[in-house]
């Protein structure tokens, strides 16, 4: 490149060939955002490139090697002095984009890696788009996952490029497409190898193609006629998904799109007032909360230097199967263990169905199944980097394996336990190395939950801690240091709340009613079905070795369902009964219980062992409590946890609650701390 001109955050290159290369490099950051002085330095730049005839055309690109453009600064979504300033902001952003629209000299999008939020929408500001086919490269609107909907033109350009049905569906959802399927759908020109990105920029920019434009069926899709139709079909779909009490921001693109559609002024401007009024509602600041604390589990480990190999997972069942297969999908050799061949089976099965919903080609499969190989003798044992046990939760078994382990292990191979409630400090008397011993406790389904809990004894090397945990970010998870006590954090708090549900169909309140509430709350389902879900036998045995510390009662009802074989969705009945999978509507039955009542019954409980699990140290703070059940239990997100929302509605007046409640079912007041006095400990 022959010339260049330095900005800030931007590199404007003019190459021999008379191209313009405009770089996106933002100063002091590992990755491209977009803020209020990026966007001014744009805006300038642009304004200098209006009446240039010299040059044949612009690539936009970015100089990191870490993606295209991650979106807007979302640290800045809490500096607006109000609504009016938002809205100008946004309005503004879209009016910088609009010069790209405007430059008479041909712009592509050169887009190499992530190009999310505010990176799409100026992206979708020039005349051409070219990505990168790779697997790393993604393109998405994901606005509605912090409360708000684009606010640059997005929810007008998309459904304008590419038609209503998939325009929406991605603004709606807030999915992100690889770059193979955005070019399918029209939203970029070309998907190619990285080492043909930059030809095929330029073959844009010299060739003058024509750029990419609805069909006549798409253009009819934002049509005045039949937009009315159309948004009253996806707004019935959305409802079945979100609440709009809940999540209003996708319902108020579709109310923005339905009545102003994709042309003209008015559009832009509805789009950046409905944003700039979300930016402000108590779900977009508690989506924002949790994207932050998102943000701090995904920083922990990362200045850890460790690099494992090999992984070898003993026990090939549901969890230990998918743990295993999960480990080779991010890249890991792994060695599966079980008695038999015929128990490991299953779980190679599994894992090709996996490989077959995320990878879709077969080559890249095949390299997922070539790093999962059976090993019933165990040979892997004294290869791997790390072991992880995830047999039956029996503690006299797994203090045999770790004892075998241990002998046969490498010496610097952490020795990692899936249990999901015996404290590792009693598996770890039999160790020669009890430092060794660390909690890597995986979610049921492996695949689709973020959360990981780390535990540590009071045994446990903090170095070794260290290492799961920076191990469990090389599989793209989201750790939480826990402390070695019974159930840790999430089945701690999860089990009284479930145990509470079925007390309550005990007095006779429908399972469908109790779970009503639940989803009235904002959980992404009922405690009854998740109990049915996680299994009846599951739940009895984590409540049962609970029980020895905890003092719990055991709903009769619980014992009787698994001693009877109904164990829930796995035996197709259980608190509800199961067809092919999937739940059978159960009968209509009359109830006079307030759905808030039970709601309140059922939160106030979780809330009690939250505080407990605060005072007792089991996390840090507050706010790695509030993200564990949120990662790991779907606590309502826009409700920011179960602390914050304790805080919001008032500790104090909560507590009180809470205790009238006992005393009204002449329940035992234990003699606990307020919980207001947890969270000064937390």
């Amino acid at each position: 490149m022959s010339r260049m001109q330095t900005y800030k955050h931007w590199r404007l290159n003019t190459a021999e060939d008379q191209i313009l290369w405009l770089l996106f490099d933002k100063q002091n950051a590992s990755v491209n955002t977009v803020d209020r002085e990026v966007m001014e330095e744009l805006s300038d730049i642009l304004d200098s490139l209006n009446d240039d005839f010299e040059h044949k055309g612009l690539i936009l690109a970015s100089a990191k090697k870490s993606g295209f453009i991650a979106g807007a600064d979302i640290s800045q979504f809490g500096k607006f002095n109000g609504i009016d300033e938002a809205v100008q902001l946004l309005r503004r952003g879209q009016k910088i984009i609009d010069k790209f629209e405007k430059l008479k000299m041909p712009t592509v999008a050169m887009i190499d890696g992530f190009c999310l939020g505010g990176g799409l929408e100026i992206a979708l500001g020039c005349r051409y788009r070219v990505a990168e086919d790779g697997s790393k490269t993604r393109l998405g609107l994901p606005e509605v996952k912090l409360g708000i909907h684009p606010g640059w033109g997005g929810s007008v350009r998309l459904p304008r490029l590419i038609g209503a049905l998939e325009g929406l569906n991605m603004v709606l959802s807030g999915h992100t497409v690889s770059g193979k399927a955005a070019a399918k759908l029209g939203i970029v020109d070309v998907a190619v190898p990285k080492r043909h990105l930059v030809r095929a920029a330029k073959s844009y920019v010299l060739d003058k193609q024509r750029p990419h434009q609805a069909t006549t069926l798409q253009n009819l899709t934002n049509s005045k006629f039949v937009r009315p139709l159309l948004a009253s079909m996806m707004r019935k779909k959305l409802r079945a998904k979100a609440n709009p009490l809940h999540y209003p921001a996708p319902f108020h693109a579709l109310d923005n799109w339905e009545r102003f559609g994709v042309v003209g002024e008015a559009a832009f401007e509805k789009e950046a007032r409905s944003c700039g009024k979300l930016f402000f509602s108590e779900t977009s600041q508690n989506l924002v909360r949790v994207f932050f604390l998102q943000e701090r589990l995904k920083a922990l480990g990362k200045d850890v230097r460790f690099t494992p190999q090999h992984v070898h997972v003993i026990g090939a069942g549901t969890m230990g199967g998918d743990i295993a297969a999960w480990c080779a999908f991010q890249g890991f050799h792994v060695t599966l263990q079980d008695r038999e061949a015929k128990f490991i089976a299953p779980a190679i099965k599994r894992a090709y169905q996996l490989c077959k919903e995320k990878l879709k080609e077969p080559y890249l499969i095949q390299k997922v199944m070539d790093r999962l190989v059976p090993d019933v003798a165990g040979y892997g044992i004294s290869r791997a980097d790390i072991i992880i046990e995830a047999i039956f939760e029996d503690l006299a078994t797994k203090q045999a394996l770790f004892k075998s382990l241990e002998e046969q292990a490498k010496p610097d191979a952490i020795l990692a336990t899936n249990t999901s409630s015996i404290p590792l400090d009693e598996i770890n008397t039999v160790l020669r190395e009890p430092e060794r011993l660390v909690g890597i406790h995986f979610f049921n389904p492996v695949a689709k939950m973020q959360l990981v809990e780390i535990v540590k004894g009071a045994r446990t090397s903090s170095s070794v801690a260290d290492k799961a945990t920076s191990f469990v970010r090389k599989l793209d998870r989201l750790p939480l240091p826990v402390k070695s006590s019974p159930g840790f954090l999430v089945n701690r708090i999860l089990m009284p709340y479930l145990l509470e549900s079925v007390a309550m169909l005990d007095e006779g309140i429908p399972a469908a009613t109790i779970d009503k509430a639940m989803v009235n709350f904002g959980m992404p389902m009922g405690p009854v079905a998740l109990a049915d879900a996680v299994g009846l036998d599951v739940c009895l045995s984590v409540a049962k070795y609970l029980g020895v510390y905890f003092h719990t009662t055991i709903p009769p009802r619980l014992t009787s369902l698994v001693e009877q074989g109904k164990l829930g969705r796995k035996t197709g009945a259980g608190f509800y009964q199961y067809k092919n999978g999937k739940q059978v509507k159960p009968a209509e039955s009359a109830n006079e219980s307030s759905l808030d009542e039970i709601a309140d019954r059922l939160v106030l409980r979780m809330l009690d062992e939250a505080f407990a699990c605060l005072r007792e140290g089991v996390v840090e703070d507050a706010d790695l409590l509030d993200a564990g059940m949120i990662f790991g239990t779907g606590f309502a997100p826009f409700r920011g946890g179960p602390i914050h929302y304790a805080k919001s509605i008032g500790i104090d007046d909560l507590y009180k609650k809470f205790i009238r409640q006992k005393q009204q079912r002449g329940e035992k007041i234990e003699a606990v701390p307020a919980w207001e006095e947890s969270v000064e400990v937390g």
